[in-house]
């Protein structure tokens, strides 16, 4: 009976092995197959997110057009049709979109003659008509007309002249909507007189009012109201022009449909992309199960908004995708777990068979035993051949266990070893004698003492048989062992207990396996910092502790400044092995107790609970910043890396684990806009800025699509001579929404996000185009200046850049002078003078802005090819009453003249200022001294004015200036 029930849990042993492996590669592959179905889901829906926006944005724009429009009547009295001609026309040929521009005019009944008399003179035959079923016919007799006054273009709108649309209820609705709100309103789908479709466009509106009439309430404006301005809208055509306008429909795999309306109402669509369905397929059906087995292939965005008091409703949805594309991982993980599954279950039921047959041949020895004591009774003679067979049998069973991987044991009564073979010392590292006489839980530390072990010891006692059992015991050599034991109770032949039998097994490289994968698992690869998900439980962990002991936590989240630069320039190797040397000393300026882990690339987070060994202060940020800013060697090279760092705290902020690390994030950010290499503590007004800073990239991304940058120039001025040698070109953005946005509100932004390099591009070539032409135009060589970020700089391709630009715009490289600050180049300062000198052979001058205010050495300086140092408006400012201010400028003077270099001063203000630096031997200066940025035309009319007047009298007019 043991040995029958031994075989049957060795065949259920190979059973649930193929059983849990299968189950597990089936949850580990759904668990795989969702997340990649949610990244398909997530990249959609920033898709489709684009497009949401691109419509909600166009269709603003449309109401802006009429607000323009409205405009024109609010500032002309009275407007003539010529002049609503001119300005409609070229908003036309902008918005192809709108069907009109009119111009709804109040008419009496008594004005009726004396208007169709005047609307005739224009299209002849023209009466006050008025649309009835979808036809138009003569408008009958009422107390007052809203009529098509001023219509724009006329041509293949001459079906709405004269239209008088008071009759049309959504169109008065409209009208009431606005003079009550003041602000446009829009109609409802509506049919056009010019339209042969049904309900396929609508109106915007905007009331026009007598001039000088008091507005201030809605009763006021009502009797004040002489007409409307409306703008006719084709509704399909707005949309596929928005679309078309941000080059939306280029990816088939999205589809949109667009309502009028506030639910999708197949009757209100007016958009529909090209082989989409007529309407958004239905949501997935089916039961639970198989929408958890199988995600829906079909994923769909709605939104609805608001456009002049008229709901839009839109929904982008995702083309039906087949299944294997988004799945590879998945079906990877499935198949290869089926396999892995299979070969372990192929493994377990060898180690079932080899089992058996130790069994096998342990009963086969006790069967000999039995009939050799047997034949020692009845036959003396036949001893030796007994004792002969009984060597062999046990011979062959001490081969048999020792080509095992396995050992064999046996227990007395008592449960005490009284018999191990098989070589369990060099299997298992422990000696048979550490066993003989004692029990197991008398051998193996704290078995007694765990829950495991007292369920091992009752097992045994109610002498039942056990399988896998696992434990950890420590060798002779001090090293942690793993086995795996298997057992069986043996029973006299009148059934009396008499002890255990099994076999044991080191499983020690399989455990050691496991801990390394689960390591992994939660350990950054190239550093060994915890990643992402070892952190989110340290962070649950640190907040419950702050919240149980009432101590604050600080989450720290660190960046490296300039880590692009490194591995531009160096190569990702060199970066892996500066990330490794940043991380190494992060551990090392923690505590035991604290937590750093990698976020992201060059991102790290650090975790610091308050304790009574040590309170929380801010000395603790700048050590963490000392470490980091120490000299780091890669390759032949030394760098210095510094760092911007976010504190965000729990409490008092009171935050949650998750927004822990977003405050430090915004904090971070906040340092890095200051000038990294700081640290910042997060407060709640932080959060305000990061939204601004939001609102400005996404605006900024389209910025230069919609010509919304505009360069002023400031006069470069000699002292010596008083003409105009050159000018600086400053970018300015007029955006139609925030008005005026000053260059400290976005430069840094265009920085961070990489935009610069357009911006830069295209300031570049304006400048350079504009030089050409005034110089074409006989107004004297001069030379502009254009600064140069960060990012340009270190692009590969910069020099072929200029080369460009000055090949398109034909501007001579001697006219082109590229202002560069000296934090920009002193990074590397090898490559740097390499692009420098490469910059140089191509004819442009190169100055150093903001001269002073930088790090660089004499030395250094003294290895750059560069034209003009500009001190920096910091020092000019004070030179008339701080001696050392006047003594630095004069110091960069005359160190800027040994060095054969020209010297412009920025920022001169006063005629002090202006004398002190013509008597110490300044070259050049600009500043509001002599004149603001100006405009492009008005930058042209100073240089004629300039070019009016003698030498003379052009110094003298800079010192009276």
């Amino acid at each position: 009976m043991p040995r029958r029930r031994l075989h049957l849990s060795l065949a259920v042993a190979a059973a649930l092995t193929l059983g849990g492996a299968l189950a597990a590669t089936l949850a580990v592959s759904v668990a795989v197959g969702r997340l990649e179905s949610g990244k398909v889901a997530l990249a959609f829906q920033q898709r489709a997110g684009v497009r949401v926006a691109a419509i909600h944005q166009g269709l603003d724009e449309a109401v802006e057009v009429l607000t323009v429009t409205n405009q024109l009547f609010g500032a002309v009295q009275p407007v003539t049709r010529d002049q609503f001609h001119d300005f409609t026309t070229p908003l036309l040929a902008r918005y192809p979109f709108i069907q009109a521009f009119n111009f709804h005019r109040r008419v009496g009944a008594a004005e009726r003659v004396s208007v169709e008399a005047e609307l005739a003179a224009i299209v002849p035959g023209v009466r006050i008509t008025e649309m009835v079923g979808g036809h138009r016919s003569v408008a009958p007799a009422r107390a007052f007309y809203s009529i098509v006054d001023y219509l724009e273009p006329m041509a293949g709108n001459e079906a709405a002249f004269g239209l008088d649309v008071a009759p049309n209820t959504r169109v008065m609705a409209a009208l009431e909507r606005a003079t009550v709100s003041g602000r446009a309103a829009s109609t409802d789908l509506i049919s056009l007189a010019q339209d042969t479709r049904s309900n396929g466009g609508f109106q915007v509106i905007m009331p026009v009012y007598r001039a000088g009439a008091p507005l201030a309430t809605a009763a006021q404006r009502r009797a004040a109201r002489v007409g409307d301005t409306a703008a006719i809208i084709r509704a399909g055509a707005l949309v596929q022009k928005i679309l078309d306008g941000g080059k939306l429909q280029t990816d088939p795999s999205v589809q949109m449909w667009v309502y009028v309306g506030a639910r999708a109402d197949p009757a209100r669509l007016v958009y529909a992309s090209a082989g989409a369905p007529a309407a958004p397929p239905p949501a997935l059906a089916g039961s639970r199960l198989e929408r958890w087995l199988a995600p829906d292939t079909r994923i769909s965005v709605q939104h609805t908004r608001d456009i002049a008091g008229q709901p839009w409703h839109v929904i982008v949805g995702q083309a039906e995708r087949a299944l294997l594309p988004d799945h590879i991982g998945s079906l990877s993980c499935l198949l290869g777990g089926i396999l892995f599954s299979l070969l372990m279950t192929a493994f377990v039921q060898t180690l079932v068979q080899r089992s058996r047959r130790v069994q096998r041949l342990v009963n086969e020895r006790t069967a000999d035993l039995k009939l050799s004591n047997q034949r020692l009774i009845d036959d003396v003679a036949a001893r030796g051949r007994a004792e002969h067979a009984l060597q062999l049998s046990e011979q062959r069973f001490r081969q048999l266990v020792a080509m095992s991987s396995d050992w064999y044991w046996e227990q007395d009564a008592e449960l005490r070893f009284v018999n191990i073979t098989g070589g369990i010392d060099e299997k298992g590292g422990m000696p048979p004698e550490r066993l003989i006489g004692r029990t197991r839980w008398e051998a193996v530390e704290g078995m007694q003492a765990s829950a495991w072990g007292q369920a091992h010891i009752a097992q045994v006692m109610a002498h039942e048989p056990f399988e896998d059992l696992e434990y950890a015991t420590r060798d002779d050599f001090g090293e942690l062992r793993w086995f795996c034991v298997n057992g069986e109770p043996l029973f006299d032949e009148r059934g009396n207990f008499s002890g255990y039998r099994g076999t044991g097994t080191d499983i020690t490289a399989r455990k050691l396996t496991e801990q390394r994968i689960g390591h992994i698992a939660q350990h950054d690869v190239l550093t060994g910092l915890p990643n992402r998900s070892l952190l989110q439980d340290r962070l649950a962990e640190a907040v419950a502790y702050s919240a149980r002991s009432a101590r604050p936590v600080w989450v720290m989240l660190v960046d490296l400044d300039r880590f692009k630069f490194v591995n531009d320039s160096m190569g990702h190797k060199a970066g892996d092995v500066l990330l490794m040397t940043i991380a190494a000393r992060l551990r090392s300026a923690l505590r035991d107790t604290d937590t750093v882990a990698r976020l992201s690339g060059d991102e790290f987070v650090v975790i610091l609970a308050e304790h009574d060994d040590e309170q929380l202060a801010p000395d603790i940020v700048q050590r963490l910043m000392d470490a980091i800013a120490q000299p780091v060697i890669l390759g032949t090279k030394e760098f210095f890396v510094t760092c911007s760092i976010g504190v965000a705290v729990h409490p008092p902020n009171g935050a949650a684990s998750d927004s822990l690390i977003e405050h430090a994030d915004i904090a971070m950010y906040r340092a890095k806009k200051l000038g990294r290499n700081n640290f910042q503590f997060y407060t709640p007004a932080m959060n305000e800025e990061a939204m601004e800073r939001v609102r400005i990239e996404s605006a900024l991304r389209n910025a230069l699509e919609r010509n919304e940058f505009v360069l002023h120039y400031q006069p470069q001025v000699n002292l010596a001579s008083g003409q105009i040698v050159g000018m600086e070109a400053l970018i300015r953005w007029q955006h139609p929404e925030l008005g005026v946005v000053a260059p400290s509100r976005f430069i840094s932004v265009a920085e961070e996000t990489g935009l610069i390099v357009p911006i830069g591009a295209w300031v570049m070539r304006t400048a350079c185009r504009q030089n050409k032409q005034w110089q074409d135009a006989g107004l004297g060589a001069l030379r502009v200046a254009v600064n140069l970020s960060a990012r340009q700089f270190a692009a590969p391709d910069l020099l072929a850049d200029i080369t460009g630009v000055l090949e398109q715009t034909g501007l001579a490289a001697a006219c082109l002078e590229i202002e560069l600050t000296e934090s920009l180049f002193m990074s590397d300062v090898t490559t740097a003078v390499e692009v420098l000198h490469g910059m140089k052979s191509l004819g442009v001058n190169l100055s150093i802005d903001d001269f002073g205010t930088g790090y660089s050495s004499l030395s250094y300086l003294s290895r750059f090819p560069i034209d003009v140092l500009k001190i920096d408006r910091s020092f000019v400012s004070d030179i008339a009453s701080d001696a050392s201010d006047a003594a630095i400028v004069a110091s960069i003077i005359a160190l800027a003249h040994n060095l054969k270099l020209s010297v412009i001063a920025e920022g001169v203000e006063t005629a002090e200022q202006l004398d002190y630096l013509r008597r110490h031997g300044c070259d050049e200066m600009q500043g509001y001294y002599f004149s603001r940025p100006l405009a492009a035309d008005h930058f042209e009319h100073l240089l004629r004015q300039r070019a009016c007047l003698p030498p003379d009298a052009a110094a003298g007019a800079v010192r009276a200036a």
